[in-house]
């Protein structure tokens, strides 16, 4: 039963039944909705910031994980990134210096500067742009790690050749000389023993009886062999690659011929005095790249350190030419 009241009227002094005009309802009903409507709003709205979906809950948990899983990609990335550049840096610098080879350009290494300035700027990507980046700056180490196995299967063909190299290379000296007590001349300006001026000697001297063997201080082909008026009277030349030539004149009698393949240590000829010689002797040459070199520094295979040291002072003391 609906509930009437009654309000006390001051001028006609009597209890009156209250009536509520129609347009007050109405505005109480619209109040009330209005702020329903806005209650509604803000609970949904600390609701939605503050509480999750069961399905955002799945999607935050998966984001969270690709996080994990990106930032453990990047350190792989990084840490690849630096190891890989070390092994260039020290391909460039160290094994490719030794084999006197050109280092490999940074170009040829697929842009490595270009790309680790790409890689810094990961972070302000979208998640679909850091997974494709992610993708390609792998591809770019991929890429990178194929050039540097290259390189070093051109580094394992250097080796090989090295070794032959070594072996070619003048490294022992042309006549027995164990106590070192045969060199009668070094390299530079010496007396000349015919016209007693001061000229140039461009080798060395080995004095030795006439017949002393005379060996091929490395692997080589025999260039010239015999007399053609030089002054070197019979000699031999020996071009034994990689910009190295040794001579050897003066000889008795030769014993390579032009053509011939030797071995270091291979006996090439006899110590005499032919040509413009005062006396038994081996003049020996080494020639690299077209200029002649003192030979004292092509003997490391055959004397120990306190033999060289020695050698060095008896190569450096002024005296006269035996040529």
């Amino acid at each position: 039963m609906k509930k009437i009241k009654y309000f006390y009227n001051t001028q006609s002094l009597k209890y009156e039944k209250l009536v509520v005009p129609l347009r007050v309802k109405l505005l109480r009903v619209l109040g009330f909705i209005s702020a329903a409507l806005v209650t509604s709003v803000i609970i949904v709205s600390v609701a939605y910031r503050f509480i999750d979906s069961p399905k955002e809950k799945v999607l935050r948990q998966e984001l969270a994980t690709m996080q994990q899983h990106y930032d453990e990609l990047e350190g792989s990335m990084s840490g690849m990134g630096d190891q890989l550049a070390g092994l260039e840096k020290r391909d460039n610098n160290i094994y490719r210096v030794i084999f006197e080879a050109a280092p490999i350009p940074d170009s040829a290494r697929a842009g490595a500067m270009e790309r680790q300035a790409e890689y810094y700027q990961l972070q302000n990507y979208s998640d679909e742009a850091l997974v494709e980046n992610a993708m390609s700056t792998l591809a770019d180490i991929r890429h990178r790690v194929l050039e540097q196995n290259k390189s070093y299967d051109q580094i394992d063909l250097l080796i090989r050749n090295r070794r032959k190299m070594l072996a070619s290379i003048p490294a022992i000296q042309p006549v027995s000389n164990r106590d070192l007590t045969r060199i009668a001349s070094g390299f530079g300006y010496r007396v000349d023993p015919i016209y007693k001026t001061v000229k140039f000697h461009p080798g060395l001297d080995f004095a030795a009886p006439v017949g002393t063997p005379i060996y091929a201080t490395g692997d080589g082909q025999v260039e010239m062999a015999g007399f053609d008026g030089s002054g070197y009277g019979i000699h031999v030349i020996i071009n034994h690659g990689y910009g190295y030539e040794t001579l050897y004149g003066h000889m008795v009698r030769a014993k390579a011929k032009k053509g011939d393949l030797v071995k270091r240590g291979e006996v090439i000829g006899w110590v005499g005095s032919t040509g413009k010689s005062t006396g038994p002797h081996c003049h020996y040459e080494v020639i690299r790249n077209g200029e002649k070199v003192d030979p004292v520094y092509f003997f490391y295979n055959d004397l120990s350190p306190q033999q060289y040291e020695r050698m060095l002072k008896i190569a450096a003391s002024s005296n006269q030419s035996l040529d």
